[in-house]
C-alpha cells in the first residue's frame, strides 16, 4: 500500500492554527501522481465499487448520510425496555447520525465480508462433538477482523482519492464505532434485516461482517432491499434460550452471545443449562436460517479462515489456562473481547452441561483453587449439574474451606 501522507483540509490555510482536529480514526488521503483523468458521478461510484471488490470485500453499497431517524427510535425503545442488559455503551453515543463521526461527510460506503459459511454445521450436542470440548462462534475462529477491515478500508480511501483526483477525507468504521451498521447496510442495498436482527446478504446469507467508510465524496445511495423472511420462524424457534421476544426483537439478556461475551458477572442459573457447550458467542439462529443453506459454494474470505482447532476448544485446558497461555490464545482474535475469568466461567458451565463424569476432577480442582469467585461459583453449579457421588463429595469438601458467600450459596444449591 502506498504510504499515506497527512494532509490539511483544502478549505483551510495550511499555515493556520485554527484548523479543527480530525476525529479519531479520520485522515486525509491524497491521490497518487500520474493518474488518468478524475472520475465523477456514476462513473466514480462504479469505479469505487469495483475497487472495493478488488480489495476482497464481498459486497459494497452506498448509504445516505442523513440520520437514521426510524432506527434510532427503535433503538431508544429497545434500550428503554432494558433489553441491552449491561451493554450501557449502546446508550452512550449518538448512533443515528453518521455525520457525528465525521463532520463534513457526504457518503457512507458500506462493505460486507463473508466468513466461514461452508464449514460443517456446528453440533450443539451429540456424538460428533468431542466429550469435553466447547464451541466458538464462526466469526471468532480466525484472526481478529477489526484490523483486517480497517486496513482494507484505508486502502479503499486511497483508491477513492486516486479515482476522484483530489484529497479525500475519510474515516473507516467497524463494529466498535457508534454507528447503526445494520441499518446502514439496509439503506445501502447490501442486505435486509432478518427476524433474528442479523443482516442477510442475498447470495451470501448472514455469515458476513460489516464495515463502513465515511467519506466527503458524494455518491448516489443504493436502493434498500425489502425483508424476505416471509412467514419463516426458523431462527426464532431454534434459539435455545428463547431470546427472541418476537420477530426483530431480541432480549440480549437471554442471548448466548451476550451471556458468554458481554455479561461480566454470573450467568443466571435458569439459563446455564440452555447454553450447552458454547464458550464464546453462538451460531444457532444462523444455522437454522434457510438463507444460510445453499447447494452452491459460497466463497468466504481466506483471510478470515478458521485457525486449526478453533471451532472446538478443550474445556479442561480452558478451565486451567494460565494468564500467559490465555494471552496467546486470544492474541489477534475476537476472543480478546473477554477476560480469562469470564472464559473460565463459560468453560465451567459447558463442562457441567457435558454431563461427563471425567469433568468432575478438573471442576473440583478449580472450585478448590481458582482465585476468581466468579469461576468457583460456576464450577460449583457444574458439579451439581453432573451430580455424581464424586461431584457431591467435592462440593462438600470445598464447603468447609470456602469463604466467599456467593460461592457458598452456589455450593449449597448444587449439593441439594
Amino acid at each position: 500500500m502506498r504510504p499515506q501522507r497527512p494532509m490539511r483540509s483544502p478549505d483551510l490555510d495550511p499555515g493556520s492554527f485554527d484548523a479543527p482536529p480530525l476525529p479519531a480514526g479520520a485522515a486525509w488521503h491524497a491521490p497518487a501522481e500520474d493518474l488518468l483523468p478524475p472520475l465523477e458521478g456514476p462513473a466514480l461510484a462504479d469505479a469505487i465499487r469495483d475497487a472495493a471488490l478488488a480489495l476482497g470485500f464481498s459486497r459494497v453499497g452506498f448509504s445516505p448520510i442523513e440520520p437514521f431517524a426510524d432506527a434510532e427510535r427503535e433503538l431508544e425503545g429497545w434500550l428503554a425496555a432494558g433489553h441491552h442488559g449491561e451493554m450501557a455503551y449502546l446508550a452512550g453515543d449518538t448512533r443515528s447520525d453518521p455525520r457525528s463521526l465525521l463532520p463534513g461527510a457526504k457518503s457512507l460506503i458500506v462493505v460486507a465480508l463473508a466468513y466461514g459459511r461452508d464449514a460443517v454445521a456446528t453440533p450443539v450436542s451429540g456424538p460428533t462433538l468431542l466429550p469435553l470440548s466447547g464451541l466458538v462462534a464462526r466469526y471468532a475462529r480466525g484472526v481478529d477482523y477489526h484490523g483486517l477491515f480497517k486496513e482494507r478500508l484505508r486502502r479503499l480511501a486511497d483508491r477513492c482519492a486516486d479515482l476522484s483526483g483530489r484529497r479525500v477525507l475519510a474515516r473507516p468504521c467497524v463494529d466498535t464505532a457508534p454507528l447503526l451498521e445494520r441499518e446502514a447496510a439496509r439503506r445501502a442495498g447490501i442486505g435486509f434485516t432478518a427476524k433474528n436482527t442479523m443482516t442477510i446478504v442475498p447470495g451470501l446469507g448472514s455469515y458476513v461482517l460489516l464495515g463502513e467508510l465515511l467519506t466527503d465524496i458524494e455518491l448516489a445511495p443504493g436502493t434498500p432491499i425489502p425483508p424476505s423472511c416471509g412467514s419463516c420462524r426458523a431462527c426464532l424457534d431454534a434459539c435455545p434460550t428463547s431470546a427472541f421476544l418476537d420477530a426483530y426483537t431480541l432480549d440480549a439478556r437471554r442471548c448466548i452471545s451476550y451471556l458468554t461475551i458481554e455479561l461480566r458477572g454470573p450467568i443466571p442459573r435458569p439459563l446455564r443449562p440452555l447454553i450447552g457447550r458454547w464458550v464464546f458467542g453462538c451460531d444457532v439462529c444462523q444455522e437454522a436460517c434457510p438463507f444460510n443453506h445453499s447447494r452452491r459454494q459460497r466463497a468466504a474470505d481466506s483471510a478470515l479462515a478458521a485457525r486449526p482447532g478453533s471451532s472446538e476448544i478443550d474445556l479442561v485446558a480452558l478451565l486451567r489456562i494460565t494468564t500467559s497461555d490465555f494471552r496467546r490464545l486470544v492474541r489477534n482474535t475476537a476472543l480478546s473481547r473477554v477476560t480469562r475469568p469470564r472464559m473460565q466461567r463459560n468453560a465451567a458451565v459447558a463442562l457441567g452441561n457435558s454431563g461427563e463424569a471425567s469433568a468432575v476432577p478438573p471442576l473440583a480442582q478449580a472450585l478448590a483453587s481458582n482465585p476468581s469467585a466468579l469461576v468457583r461459583s460456576h464450577c460449583a453449579w457444574a458439579l451439581g449439574r453432573i451430580g455424581t457421588a464424586a461431584a457431591r463429595a467435592a462440593l462438600t469438601a470445598c464447603s468447609k474451606s470456602e469463604v466467599d458467600g456467593t460461592v457458598l450459596e452456589e455450593i449449597a444449591l448444587a449439593n441439594k
